[in-house]
């Protein structure tokens, strides 16, 4: 097979995504990759994971406190990551509602940071396999994040309050999907995967004792292989044109 040359890291990017640690699990190596390369990327988590709680979580912990621990280690990852910021919405963890408030936010977002590319999850896939049903506030995150990019965030008089607080409308370029189907773009990240799993070690919360490594790079692997690499992680790309 005749492998398709990887696209060049944009100068800026926008990765969305509906939790802390979604970024980590899913495209970290790609960020990683990406900010060695030059590249300013903001990280926006729409909810801050509190009610991420598993059986290592202390029986005391409050949604409270978890926001801010959760809050602290997505912050954590992204230094690891060479990420330039992260920018927590506010809604609440489980219970995602497409909503026209959400899209706005994030149209705000994408005005303000002006990205050339936007990273997340393909909304149209709901099973992986049959061991494996897409989270739906995962599925709620790229959906919105889509309809954010087009048509609102471009569009002049969707949202008009936005041109009321100085944001200019704003084409983003590229639209990076994680976790598709039709992945027709991959990015080798095998010299970057360690720094992946360590930016996924610092979720601590969620780890425990697990060790995430041997499975990162089993999904690497198997990424990987469709393009004869060692690693890689996997896209459905669009290139939108203006």
């Amino acid at each position: 097979m005749k492998r398709r040359k990887e696209p060049p890291a944009p100068a800026r990017v926008l990765s969305v995504h509906a939790h802390p640690d979604d970024q980590e699990f899913t495209v970290a190596g790609t960020l990683a990759k990406w900010a060695r390369a030059g590249s300013h990327i903001v990280t926006a988590c729409i909810t801050s994971g509190e009610a991420g709680s598993n059986a290592s979580t202390p029986a005391d912990m409050t949604r409270e406190r978890l926001v801010k621990i959760r809050e602290e280690e997505q912050r954590a990852a992204c230094r690891v990551l060479g990420i330039a910021d992260v920018l927590f919405l506010g809604y609440e963890d489980g219970v995602l509602q497409p909503t026209l408030a959400l899209r706005r936010d994030l149209a705000r977002v994408i005005r303000r940071e002006r990205p050339d590319a936007v990273v997340c999850g393909d909304p149209t896939v709901r099973f992986y396999g049959t061991r494996y049903m897409n989270h739906p506030d995962h599925r709620v995150a790229a959906d919105v994040t889509l309809d954010a990019i087009f048509p609102s965030a471009e569009t002049r008089f969707i949202f008009p309050e936005l041109l009321a607080e100085g944001l200019e409308p704003h084409h983003v370029r590229e639209v990076w999907l994680f976790g598709s189907e039709q992945a027709d773009t991959f990015v080798d990240v095998a010299g970057v995967l360690d720094r992946k799993i360590r930016a996924l070690r610092e979720h601590r919360s969620q780890m425990g004792e697990w060790d995430p490594a041997p499975m990162i790079r089993g999904w690497a692997r198997q990424q990987g292989a469709r393009r004869r690499l060692r690693a890689a992680e996997a896209f459905r790309r669009l290139v939108l044109e203006e």
